[in-house]
């Protein structure tokens, strides 16, 4: 069955559709509830909880862009959701290095290794880091979608590098150095 057509099944509550459509994006959006989420067991409670929204929401789907765009936007904002009032982006105040441009002078660091370190990441650092250096959202795009402030963005993806750049240091012996 072709996407539109699953989408269409979808929208009229067939199950079977939900299920296709889930066994097709589940993948994808699981990797995706990982990056925002503090460990597995939350991605997987999140992905749930997301594909519920998407199937609830499936009938405000356009078709302008790729449906599995808005379904990822729909689970992002889900699990941005739960973290909105538990006022994990207070503006704390620390002593934030200048790291603005960091690089990474070993390539052999594993994608598991990294995703452990982001997950460990509090979690006002953890989803602005992911929100500006992976899904390329701006500070005052990640502002809006937080309620936060754009400096309060700005701050707290400083504060994240930080972090990792020292367990990156710390953990593996890896260096890390300030590109211009």
């Amino acid at each position: 069955m072709i996407i539109e057509q699953l989408i269409y099944e979808c929208t009229n509550y067939n199950t079977k559709a939900q299920e296709q459509l889930y066994r097709l994006l589940a993948p994808k959006l699981f990797s995706v509830c990982l990056k925002y989420s503090r460990n597995y067991e939350e991605a997987q409670d999140n992905l749930q909880e997301g594909f519920l929204l998407i199937f609830d929401k499936i009938s405000q789907f356009k078709n302008k862009g790729s449906f599995e765009g808005w379904a990822k936007r729909v689970v992002i904002n889900y699990t941005l959701q739960q973290y909105r009032n538990q006022n994990v982006f207070e503006i704390v105040s620390e002593n934030i290095p200048d790291i603005e441009n960091v690089e990474i002078d070993d390539e052999n660091i594993s994608l598991d290794f990294l995703t452990k370190i982001i997950q460990e990441l509090p979690d006002r650092y953890r989803l602005v880091f992911n929100l500006y250096v992976i899904d390329d959202y701006s500070h005052k795009e990640i502002a809006e979608m937080l309620g936060i402030n754009i400096g309060t963005s700005k701050s707290n993806l400083a504060r994240a590098k930080a972090i990792l750049k020292e367990k990156i240091e710390l953990n593996n012996n890896y260096s890390i150095k300030k590109t211009k």
